[in-house]
């Protein structure tokens, strides 16, 4: 597959709709952000390791959380876990010479990688975009923002740190678990959420993870989940239902088109 042919796969399966985004990924070009031994492979649509456990991300993944995080020129945006430095430089390329990115990432190595990476296109000397080699669970330099975008998978929330730093108006595109979540800020205190199930990321870590339990709010497990795991007791086959008949407890499961009608209306609109 070549550049050209990736874009237009993303664009006919309906990822890639606005005209900025669509710029940012013909204009910078995927092969500059990864390793020498996959250069073969830098128009696949899929992740490819950057070494350390982890990836750049599949490109289908990076066009629908752009589109939903809806970037636009002159903002001040966060990038949260930076990897190769190639989503960073996407978004500067679409804030413009008025807007700014802060990009953060965790690992030195990759952090040094992701910056040699972003300065092949200026913007590290030009100051559009700014490096912190950083936990960004445990502290968020140069905020509020309009918008902030996240790499790694939080487990049930994202820290309450992250919504402290957004302004009223923005938005955080995360993902948590195996979703990608989009939360929109209308207040201080008000919050609209809606989750897009289906997804695969690499985990979210903090250092140490036990000093920043306190920066997580807690997220009600949805209905479903919990109603899964009760039928998965022995004790409560006799309400779920043996799915053989058997009298011997027995755990039983729920039939899949009821399990995915709970799935799909336990979003929050």
């Amino acid at each position: 597959m070549t550049k050209e042919t990736l874009l237009q796969s993303l664009i006919n399966g309906g990822f890639l709709k606005t005209s900025r985004i669509i710029n940012a990924f013909n204009a910078i070009d995927r092969a500059d952000f990864i390793l020498p031994e996959s250069q073969s492979r830098a128009y696949e649509d899929a992740p490819l390791s950057i070494g350390f456990g982890q990836t750049i991300s599949q490109p289908l993944t990076v066009a629908f959380m752009l589109e939903l995080l809806e970037p636009k020129p002159g903002e001040h945006i966060l990038d949260i876990g930076a990897g190769s430095g190639w989503q960073s430089v996407l978004l500067a390329h679409i804030v413009g010479e008025k807007g700014s990115v802060i990009a953060l990432e965790r690992i030195p190595e990759l952090c040094a990688f992701a910056q040699k990476n972003v300065e092949k296109y200026g913007f590290l000397k030009n100051g559009r975009v700014k490096f912190f080699c950083e936990d960004a669970t445990a502290k968020i330099p140069d905020g509020p923002y309009d918008k902030i975008i996240v790499a790694a998978a939080a487990s049930q929330e994202i820290p309450v740190l992250w919504r402290e730093q957004t302004k009223i108006g923005g938005n955080i595109v995360a993902p948590i678990d195996n979703s990608i979540w989009l939360f929109v800020k209308k207040s201080q205190t008000e919050w609209d959420e809606r989750e897009f199930q289906g997804f695969a990321f690499v985990p979210l870590i903090s250092s140490p993870p036990h000093q920043n339990q306190s920066l997580m709010t807690s997220r009600p497990l949805p209905f479903w989940k919990i109603l899964s795991f009760l039928c998965n007791l022995p004790l409560m086959t006799f309400w779920c239902g043996d799915e053989n008949k058997n009298t011997s407890p027995k755990p039983s499961k729920w039939s899949p088109s009821l399990f995915e009608f709970m799935a799909k209306t336990s979003a929050v609109e």
